[in-house]
């Protein structure tokens, strides 16, 4: 999975197959913008600050996010020294058109030293997973192999939990050890991390490994490279390393919850009303963020910050 979707990132156009918030609305990267500007000011407002956004995608988010703390928030917005992590050349040349003043990193351990306020959104979903099969009793590993799944006896890091035979579980353990990583940081030199990305909230049992190909469903294990591949990100799993890390863990509440707090609706109407052509658009993608039976209710928002930190806005009780 690592192998393809590194492939697949530096050769093909993901946004044929895939949209991601920042590409649905403006609103969404003003909103990260103004979460960021809020919690710089809560930290201290150090001047500098890293503001840097993990898998940026086309740049859209930070674009969106520096345009409105340009706005908003002036002195946040010239504290802020910007940092990209990406490892593809096609999309970090994407990126220097939307983003030209950002120093861009192949991983969270090439940023430089100081206080971070970092944004993930639809990152943790493409990095690798490893699924065991319950198998007679016992836990299989299920492998890869000549464009097809084969079962080993599992190893290390099998599931501790019994479960029925044919019950699926899923590990991110690249999730686990960048969050753990990044919380380390964070609890160590200060400041704070938003992700958003879907999965459920709890720890449990499935197959969520899918492909798209095309913007369609497609075999995960034919053409590798050629087809995004992501599974769903457990976040009960993320929030237990931040916390071993010795980071404070806020959520995950769902992003509908955390949008509409940061005041999603009134700007996405008072964005319509000085647009009034595009008013039925920016409804529309608003509702697409937020609505439980769209992305609203199974993608989530995780805040990861200094254990001494406030709680962050969009995460209130």
């Amino acid at each position: 999975m690592a192998r393809a979707n590194a492939a697949y990132y530096a050769t093909q156009n993901p946004f044929r197959d895939f949209t991601t918030s920042p590409e649905i609305t403006q609103i969404f990267g003003e909103l990260l913008g103004a979460w960021a500007a809020t919690v710089w000011q809560q930290i201290g407002s150090p001047a500098p600050v890293l503001l840097a956004e993990a898998g940026p995608g086309r740049g859209t988010l930070m674009r969106d996010a520096r345009r409105a703390t340009a706005r908003v928030a002036p002195d946040f917005h010239a504290a802020a020294r910007v940092h990209l992590i990406e490892t593809s050349p096609r999309l970090r040349a994407i990126q220097g058109g939307a983003v030209p003043d950002a120093v861009r990193h192949d991983d969270l351990s090439d940023l430089p030293p100081g206080k971070l306020i970092l944004l993930a959104n639809e990152f943790l979903d493409a990095l690798p997973i490893r699924q065991f099969m319950r198998v007679g009793g016992a836990w299989q590993e299920r492998y890869v192999q000549h464009a097809a799944f084969v079962l080993r006896p599992a190893t290390a890091g099998a599931p501790a939990a019994a479960s029925h035979d044919g019950a699926i579980q899923e590990q991110g353990d690249a999730a686990r050890a960048w969050t753990s990583a990044l919380a380390a940081r964070l609890a160590a030199h200060g400041g704070a991390a938003l992700i958003l990305d879907y999965g459920p909230a709890r720890s449990g049992p499935g197959d969520s490994l899918q492909a798209l190909r095309g913007g369609l469903p497609a075999d995960p294990l034919a053409d590798p490279g050629t087809a995004d591949l992501t599974a769903h990100v457990d976040f009960q799993a993320l929030s237990e390393a931040a916390l071993a890390a010795g980071a404070a863990v806020w959520g995950p509440v769902p992003q509908g919850d955390f949008l509409a707090r940061l005041g999603l609706f009134q700007r996405t109407e008072k964005l319509a009303a000085s647009n009034p052509d595009r008013a039925a658009a920016l409804r529309d993608a608003a509702d697409r963020l937020a609505a439980p039976s769209r992305m609203g209710q199974l993608f989530k928002a995780l805040a990861i910050t200094h254990p001494a930190a406030p709680r962050p806005p969009g995460f209130e009780a």
